[in-house]
């Protein structure tokens, strides 16, 4: 598999660590691993650096001279859509869907959107249930009209350009583990946009390593998670060159763990924030690796991964959780 054909903008820190979580798997009885893609650099890391180097290259390659995005309003992904935009001297504009309804100050005003603001992103707000993609045609026809070259990267970067970055880091993953000699038994990770799970299950089906995915939903029901997902790694692996390589049984989501909506705190994520913090050291977000690791929690006391040895997909947003500060604050 040959991704040097496609162009890309190199600024992660890559490979990122492979590490073992022995306090926090023994309190959940399973052999756990952390895939520290929060650290990949770029404003505070995360998943969509990864996605960044190809969206980016592609971007510099068509001559584009800004970028336009969206995401929730505590997006990460618009974070570090706003940071590379930053790196290459570029203008960012961003479109926050309201997807709470939380319009307290540190929620429409800390957090990732004090960061956005920091690197210079130019945003506005649009209600819950806007067309996305159409308000960001209608800002690149605007841009366009006033003689700027406009890049359009999807909501969470998840197109066939983005999901490349996971088939990299699917590449990446089994280059450590066997280099080390660890068999891992499961791969789990948050699934929202699709992309990083997607180019997980392409680089997978593509390289042939044998590592199942679950992926721990964090806003659409079961059914659509897993045809979205799907749906991208068929296109991914295609561009590529490798049709017919991804199957249908590869892509599995698990979507009990949403709670009461996108972007809503349960107790299940508060406590499973501070037994990763209490245990490990480490800072998940509320929004996505909180939900995912309140899955891995719940599932690995019910048995479901006795004897495996698993890895868990660090996708970052730790950037974001003074956002929840009151939130969070009330329930610890």
């Amino acid at each position: 598999m040959n991704l040097t054909r496609f162009p890309r903008a190199r600024f992660a820190h890559l490979p990122t660590p492979l590490e073992p979580a022995p306090r926090l798997g023994a309190e959940l009885g399973i052999e756990l691993w952390i895939k520290r893609d929060d650290c990949t650099g770029l404003a505070g890391g995360g998943n969509k650096t990864r996605k960044l180097e190809f969206l980016l290259g592609e971007a510099l390659d068509a001559g584009a001279d800004a970028l336009i995005t969206q995401g929730a309003v505590q997006s990460n992904h618009v974070r570090q859509t706003a940071a590379a935009a930053a790196r290459f001297g570029l203008a960012c504009e961003v479109i926050l869907e309201d997807r709470t309804g939380d319009q307290s100050a540190e929620y429409v005003g800390s957090g990732n959107v004090l960061l956005n603001r920091l690197m210079g992103a130019t945003m506005r707000t649009v209600p819950a249930d806007t067309d996305m993609n159409a308000a960001m045609d209608d800002l690149a026809a605007r841009l366009k009209a006033e003689g700027k070259r406009p890049y359009i990267i999807p909501g969470g970067g998840s197109n066939s350009t983005g999901a490349l970055g996971y088939v990299d880091c699917a590449l990446e993953l089994a280059a450590q583990a066997n280099a080390t000699g660890l068999k891992i038994d499961r791969l789990i990770t948050a699934t929202g946009s699709a992309g990083t799970h997607a180019g997980l299950v392409a680089g997978f089906a593509v390289s042939g390593a044998d590592i199942p995915i679950l992926g721990i939903g964090v806003r659409a029901p079961k059914e659509k998670q897993e045809f979205n997902v799907h749906k991208l790694a068929v296109e991914t692996a295609a561009r590529l060159g490798h049709e017919g390589r991804v199957k249908r049984e590869q892509v599995i989501a698990d979507c009990d763990y949403v709670g009461a909506g996108y972007g809503l705190i349960d107790h299940g994520v508060t406590d499973a924030l501070s037994l990763a913090a209490r245990t490990e050291g480490l800072l998940f977000d509320p929004v996505y690796t909180g939900k995912a690791l309140k899955g891995l929690i719940a599932l690995a006391k019910a048995g479901v991964f006795r004897g495996e040895t698993v890895v868990f997909l660090h996708t970052g947003g730790a950037q974001g959780l003074s956002g929840y500060h009151h939130q969070l604050e009330a329930m610890l």
